[in-house]
């Protein structure tokens, strides 16, 4: 019998942020405490722009399309948000979204797998994914069960399990 697996990787369907981030834009243009602020969020190039006339507000905005990733499903381990940075007399947030599994997060995942998972299931680096195969189908459900119960930096998905 072929052995089973299973990838690991680390995606965010682009669609899904950018929903996001017009909910976010929408709820900053008409909410009360953003009036007058000059408030607002949108694409920049591949980083989204958050910015207003005050550390606090600029804050909140980023609060806010935190909130609206997570109504979408989004894990927030994909976004990297910088520090509020005073640019003339707006401060500015950049953030990106993180994809992909880089190869040292890689290592740490198989590492894992291979000191605490059941015997026999091989983890391999295919790129920014992680292909995970065993013989036991069971085996492959306890990789995923642990690697659910662990903190890693970064989001994880489990795609192509057959």
């Amino acid at each position: 019998m072929a052995d089973s697996s299973f990838d690991i990787v680390s995606k965010v369907e682009r669609q899904e942020v950018d929903n996001a981030l017009n909910q976010a834009a929408k709820e900053v243009s008409q909410r009360y405490d953003f009036k007058g602020v000059d408030a607002s969020i949108a694409w920049s190039g591949e980083k989204i722009l958050m910015q207003a006339n005050s550390e606090e507000r600029v804050k909140a905005i980023l609060d806010v399309f935190q909130s609206k990733l997570i109504k979408r499903g989004i894990s927030l381990k994909a976004l990297d948000a910088g520090e509020p940075q005073l640019s003339g007399k707006e401060y500015k947030i950049f953030a990106t979204i993180e994809e992909g599994i880089s190869q040292e997060n890689a290592k740490k995942v198989a590492k894992v797998i291979r000191d605490e998972g059941p015997k026999g299931v091989k983890a391999q680096v295919q790129g920014d994914e992680l292909r995970v195969s065993s013989k036991s189908r069971d085996d492959l459900q306890a990789v995923i069960t642990l690697l659910k119960g662990q903190d890693f930096d970064f989001a994880l998905q489990f795609v192509n399990y057959r």
